[in-house]
């Protein structure tokens, strides 16, 4: 009996080793991609790992999902970033594509404890009982139980603007009784500036600020306060939403380093302790935004690069301007 059990483990071990087979072959026919040359093969291992106030750990590159609305689309997207490598997955309840998302997590096969997963409560959600409502909402989407970094999207929505403060905190609070509960791994803010975070009253600190950041528009004044006070920052709109891509000093330095011009944007953020989340749909630049690993920007061309920074550089909207 016991042969015949060593006969049937060795047989379902064979079966999975040729399945694995098939799907990279799969992968590479379909999407034109070697995954031999790619430098995160097994579980995002070689990712480093940035360990947040509350002992959670988020890997220090992620795959932004803005303006993936399309379902197919960005199901397919995520589940190839998955393939590849990516563990850290933002989205939002704005976005429209929690669904999917949760989708392309069940179907890539990786456990949920192995994925980072962030979504944001929306603009149209404050107060204690709006946010366990909507968190519960993007919970079934998302088909989790969990959410491992939570976020409040904008700090003072038009529709809450004349009694913003009152309502943070008491969203916020909202946000420490399912942290308390397990349902949230991490608490954290976006687009929020100094005042806006000496405004929160808070039992868990915030962990992360999610930010617009890319070479023409760096608020060094928040990202030092941020990270004085011990919060990551994540960057979103890395590459400036590829305005930035065709600048020619940008374009210089990626041909000195052989790099693509998005490479050097990841890297920028990546070098000055923040967490980028590019996003794309393209499979080719999915995979090269995540090979930024093989090379280091040298301190003289970190200067240049922070040297581009501009009064107008910033794409998005004013926190406290903003109109919606």
């Amino acid at each position: 009996m016991s042969k015949i059990l060593r006969y049937i483990e060795r047989y379902i071990f064979f079966c999975l080793l040729i399945q694995k087979v098939i799907d990279i072959m799969i992968i590479e026919m379909y999407y034109n991609v070697d995954m031999t040359s790619l430098q995160y093969k097994k579980r995002g291992e070689i990712v480093k790992q940035i360990k947040l106030r509350e002992n959670v750990f988020i890997p220090e590159i992620g795959f932004g999902t803005w303006k993936l609305e399309d379902q197919e689309l960005a199901k397919n997207s995520v589940l190839f970033a998955l393939q590849l490598g990516y563990r850290h997955i933002d989205t939002a309840m704005s976005y429209g594509n929690e669904e999917a998302i949760g989708q392309a997590i069940k179907e890539s096969g990786i456990p949920r404890s192995e994925i980072f997963l962030t979504t944001k409560l929306s603009n149209d959600f404050r107060g204690r009982d709006a946010t366990f409502r909507a968190f519960e909402q993007s919970l079934q989407r998302l088909q989790t139980d969990y959410v491992d970094l939570f976020l409040i999207h904008w700090p003072s929505p038009k529709k809450y603007r004349d009694h913003y403060k009152e309502l943070n905190n008491e969203t916020y609070k909202a946000m420490e009784e399912l942290y308390f509960l397990g349902k949230i791994k991490a608490l954290g803010v976006s687009n929020f500036l100094i005042h806006h975070l000496e405004e929160l009253s808070t039992q868990v600190p915030v962990s992360v600020n999610q930010i617009e950041f890319h070479p023409y528009f760096t608020d060094w004044e928040t990202i030092e306060y941020c990270q004085k006070h011990n919060m990551t920052i994540e960057a979103y709109s890395p590459l400036g939403r590829g305005q930035i891509l065709k600048d020619p000093v940008i374009i210089k330095m990626a041909e000195k380093y052989q790099k693509s011009t998005a490479q050097i944007c990841i890297k920028y953020a990546l070098q000055n302790n923040i967490v980028p989340l590019p996003k794309s749909q393209t499979t080719k630049r999915i995979q090269e935004n995540l090979n930024v690993f093989d090379f280091e920007i040298s301190e003289e061309d970190i200067q240049i690069l922070k040297s581009l920074n501009k009064d107008d550089g910033k794409i998005g909207s004013h926190p406290d301007y903003a109109d919606f």
